[in-house]
């Protein structure tokens, strides 16, 4: 695996690590890499949404597991950064639903209202739009994940009215 260009603090506060071990708590201590997965979405959480190699290798000492392994599952799966995001990552669905309903067409129109390519940062850090595999909501298709939330029935009224609410600060990404 290629080292990052970016540099990320690595910050394990106590509050982080007491929920990293409530985590592992759930499994069997030889199963302590089942995990793996649930830890990796609480130390992105912390650390702006993204995980370096340092911290991917923080989290292998931390289950008793191979850096590889870690590896293995951040860059598997879209839901995992390995580099920073911009604050408003729009995740379009690029599977036959949404794409039958148009997806592409509003991912290209969100690019061109905020000046980026897919997989580029807006100059002012707030806003990325990429491609992903199926959410599970096609029958609200088109759609998008917005952090922790689904934006269904998409058209170009809603990408607008969304873009707004998020240059406002009206945007909530999480539930916590």
């Amino acid at each position: 695996m290629e080292r990052t260009l970016h540099k990320q603090e690595i910050n394990m506060t106590e509050a982080l690590m007491n929920r990293i071990n409530e985590l592992i708590g759930h499994y069997p201590e030889e199963n302590r890499k089942s995990a793996l997965i649930p830890v990796l979405h609480e130390v992105q959480d912390a650390h702006q949404n993204w995980l370096s190699i340092e911290l991917m290798d923080k989290v292998a000492e931390i289950l008793h597991i191979k850096p590889v392994e870690v590896y293995e599952v951040a860059t598997f799966y879209t839901m995992f950064n390995l580099k920073p995001i911009g604050k408003y990552m729009f995740e379009f669905c690029q599977t036959s639903p949404c794409c039958l309903n148009g997806v592409e067409n509003l991912m290209d129109y969100t690019c061109e209202k905020l000046g980026v390519k897919v997989g580029e940062i807006t100059a002012d850090g707030l806003f990325e739009v990429r491609g992903v595999e199926c959410l599970g909501a096609c029958g609200y298709a088109p759609m998008m994940q917005l952090g922790d939330f689904y934006k269904e029935h998409l058209n170009e009224q809603k990408i607008d009215q969304i873009i707004e609410e998020a240059k406002a600060g009206k945007i909530i990404l999480h539930d916590k």
